[in-house]
């Protein structure tokens, strides 16, 4: 009898952006670079922000958005990388000051201090971009190795009148090549 081994395990942070309704790219983009993947949502992008029923069935986990119980098993395995995407503004500000009052922000703070690969997609709008104290945790958190790709606003209109595309996969592509990747 052989075992298969073991897939790498994503933890995946998802933040409460318009844009989250189309994590599941995402989801399925990790599955077939071979991740599993375990999703841990703040509770405000439990509130409708994305489709949580399809998510699970992608994943065939429960998505996570509160603390556990002592009592209660761990639902996911020790995480290979994490991703968050899309990224807040208060979520990058929270983490990058340490203050993990849910459990995202608690997950992104220990993974750092972990040492796990971590790759962040910002959907930030640019008023808030240009926020000094954003920027400041920015600063910071690249200094830790957090990796970041392009940010996005999603205000700019594209040629054809509509909403730029969100770069999903830009997050995997920043866990393999291990840098930034901003333009």
């Amino acid at each position: 009898m052989t075992d298969e081994p073991r897939k790498p395990f994503l933890y995946l942070v998802v933040c409460a952006a318009g844009i989250a309704a189309g994590v599941g790219r995402l989801v399925t983009a990790a599955q077939a670079r071979g991740w599993e993947v375990g999703i841990i949502a703040t509770p405000v992008a439990m509130n409708g922000f994305f489709d949580t029923a399809e998510a699970e069935a992608r994943t065939g986990r429960p998505i996570r958005s509160a603390w556990r119980r002592p009592s209660d098993p761990r639902p996911f395995p020790a995480p290979d990388a994490v991703v968050v995407a899309p990224a807040t503004f208060n979520t990058v500000n929270k983490w990058a000051a340490g203050l993990a009052d849910t459990l995202a922000v608690g997950t992104l703070c220990e993974a750092l201090g972990l040492g796990v690969p971590i790759a962040v997609l910002p959907c930030v709008a640019d008023a808030l971009a240009a926020h000094p104290a954003y920027q400041e945790s920015l600063t910071r958190l690249r200094a830790l190795g957090v990796r970041f790709g392009d940010p996005y606003g999603g205000e700019a209109a594209t040629t054809a009148g509509g909403r730029p595309e969100f770069a999903w996969e830009q997050a995997l592509d920043l866990l393999e090549s291990g840098t930034d990747i901003v333009r």
